[in-house]
């Protein structure tokens, strides 16, 4: 059985081996040439919620990295002492709306005894000055109790949208005060590229400009949706502000990840290779270039930026016409098999 499988490993080998290489030509083509700039991405939504009312800390219900849906409740203060407050204000609004009942009441007798003429003027008048302050005095305490109901709402902490949340800054059991922070969440499905460009450089991106964000960390280039040039410059670095928007629903991206931009500033003639064509051993660049017999020689090269074409310009080594192999890795190994 192991002599049959080395003959078939011996057989199949050489058949691999055959198989020429996929190659690329070395060509020059016109291509956008662009001005490149770090930048950070950021949520387009993000809120931190804070404490409206003092008290403790009873419920908490989400952490860190949890998702969390629009309305949710995110955590719960101990409503004890707002649930009293509320409750003396509904009794001093039934008290009120009593004393104004009967207020109304002596009025209305009142104006029939004035027609009647078995009051006095003066009599009438404190009547109606009775039932004004009655009606101040309920709206007075009508006002109170839904103060005191909203005040006892703020005992849950609502999420204002859907989201993940990225810190929570309070425990179980702690006293907060209002304006104490207590959550921060942003919306993943929103996001955008903040990048600073220096005030030289905005007459070559111009007033609306053409993005591309390169995204190093996952090999991914994203178009921008939107951009925004600020319409101010910061006066330490001279620099503007650029707000990039991506298309919604970036897999993998989150705020705080570090992006490349790319502004499109004209055009130029680069030597163009594919991606795949480079090997990158220490400080060695290198290309296989292939000959007339389809046999492959590694060439050092001097490249430049690549674009989202996944193609690499070329500075020096190649020479347009020559083919280099598309699969360094599959050349390196035809190469060593020639050696051999």
């Amino acid at each position: 059985m192991m002599k049959f499988v080395g003959l078939m490993l011996l057989i199949v080998a050489p058949l691999c081996m055959a198989e020429p290489l996929a190659t690329a030509p070395v060509q020059m083509r016109e291509v956008e040439q662009t001005y490149s700039i770090d930048g950070v991405v950021e949520a387009t939504h993000q809120s931190t919620v804070s404490a409206q009312i003092s008290g403790r800390v009873k419920g908490l219900f989400f952490d860190v990295g949890d998702h969390v849906n629009k309305g949710q409740v995110l955590l719960r203060i101990d409503e004890r002492e707002a649930n009293q407050a509320l409750a003396g204000s509904k009794a001093q609004l039934s008290q009120a709306e009593a004393s104004l009942q009967n207020a109304r009441l002596t009025y209305e007798r009142s104006k029939q005894l004035f027609e009647q003429k078995f009051i006095s003027q003066a009599a009438l008048d404190k009547a109606k000055s009775d039932f004004d302050v009655a009606q101040a005095q309920a709206a007075a305490s009508e006002a109170g109790a839904q103060q005191s109901a909203l005040t006892q709402s703020y005992t849950s902490v609502i999420a204002p949208y859907a989201g993940v949340v990225s810190a929570r800054m309070v425990e179980m059991g702690e006293m907060v005060t209002v304006g104490k922070p207590l959550m921060t969440g942003f919306d993943p499905s929103q996001l955008r590229v903040i990048a600073n460009v220096p005030q030289d450089k905005l007459k070559d991106i111009g007033s609306h400009p053409i993005v591309t964000i390169e995204v190093p960390s996952l090999s991914r280039w994203i178009k921008a949706a939107s951009v925004t040039v600020q319409p101010s410059a910061d006066v330490r670095t001279h620099s503007t502000q650029v707000r990039v928007e991506l298309p919604a629903n970036q897999a993998n991206v989150y705020p705080g990840m570090f992006v490349r931009t790319h502004f499109v500033v004209g055009k130029a003639s680069k030597l163009l290779i594919p991606v795949s064509a480079v090997l990158r051993r220490s400080e060695v660049v290198a290309v296989y270039v292939v000959d007339e017999k389809d046999m492959p020689h590694l060439r050092q090269v001097r490249l430049g930026d690549a674009n989202e074409q996944n193609e690499i310009e070329v500075l020096a080594g190649l020479n347009v016409g020559e083919r280099v192999a598309r699969d360094a890795i599959k050349a390196g190994m035809v190469a060593s098999e020639n050696k051999r």
